[in-house]
């Protein structure tokens, strides 16, 4: 995700530190999936340093093989399903019959695609090595740009699909950044994603402060029940 194991660690903490922050700011329930990605992609960051170390022959093979593999788990499988429940559970209560229907549809096409990289992941393990001022995983995806399209499409679709203003421009963020971090890894095999998980998470961070409470918003509905009434 980074440039180097120091960036990382570097960027990790500092997006580890976002996410508990952002855990600590929830008032509904039904928001704590989406509020535990950041804290999530901080923990994705320390791990790669890991990565990093072993590829640098500075931590053992069995450390190594491990911080792969979880670090694969969850930039792979876990992502695709995280984002769409998470946006999915947030948004239910305020969404109308057809918004829920898309949602739950992104939700089931990430689940398919986090379902196909957990089989991939499971049947072929996982490969790294630095490739210029990144760190390259595979996990040899059957069908990868298929699986790779319902990827985008179930994370980025559900953020721009789920009619909060927030969340939709978090959505509109991630595709510019990950258009962008994609094609600064082709000119520059450089990795740019730790920048763009920050500010992912600091959007993220902003949204959750922002939510009122359910006792508060059920007041508030009450409050114009009568005030219709009257």
């Amino acid at each position: 995700m980074c440039w180097s194991a120091t960036a990382d660690t570097v960027a990790g903490t500092v997006v580890s530190a976002v996410g508990i922050a952002t855990l600590a700011c929830v008032r509904r329930p039904r928001d704590a999936v989406l509020a535990a990605v950041p804290l999530v992609l901080g923990a994705h960051q320390l791990i790669e340093a890991v990565v990093w170390r072993g590829e640098e022959g500075e931590v053992s093979d069995g450390v190594a093989e491990l911080a792969r593999n979880v670090w694969a788990f969850i930039a792979f499988p876990l992502l695709p399903f995280m984002v769409p429940l998470g946006v999915l559970l947030a948004v239910w209560p305020q969404s109308g019959p057809g918004r829920r229907r898309l949602l739950g549809g992104l939700f089931a096409v990430g689940a398919v695609a986090s379902a196909a990289l957990a089989k991939a992941q499971w049947e072929r393990g996982v490969d790294a090595h630095i490739h210029g001022h990144t760190v390259q995983y595979s996990i040899g995806i059957p069908n990868a740009h298929l699986v790779i399209a319902a990827y985008l499409v179930a994370t980025l679709g559900a953020l721009l699909a789920s009619g909060d203003r927030p969340l939709v421009r978090f959505g509109v963020v991630g595709a510019l950044g990950a258009a962008f971090c994609a094609w600064m890894w082709t000119v520059e095999f450089a990795s740019t994603w730790c920048a763009l998980a920050a500010v992912g998470s600091v959007m993220l961070l902003a949204w959750v402060r922002g939510r009122p409470s359910e006792r508060k918003q059920a007041g508030d509905r009450a409050l114009g029940t009568v005030r219709a009434g009257s």
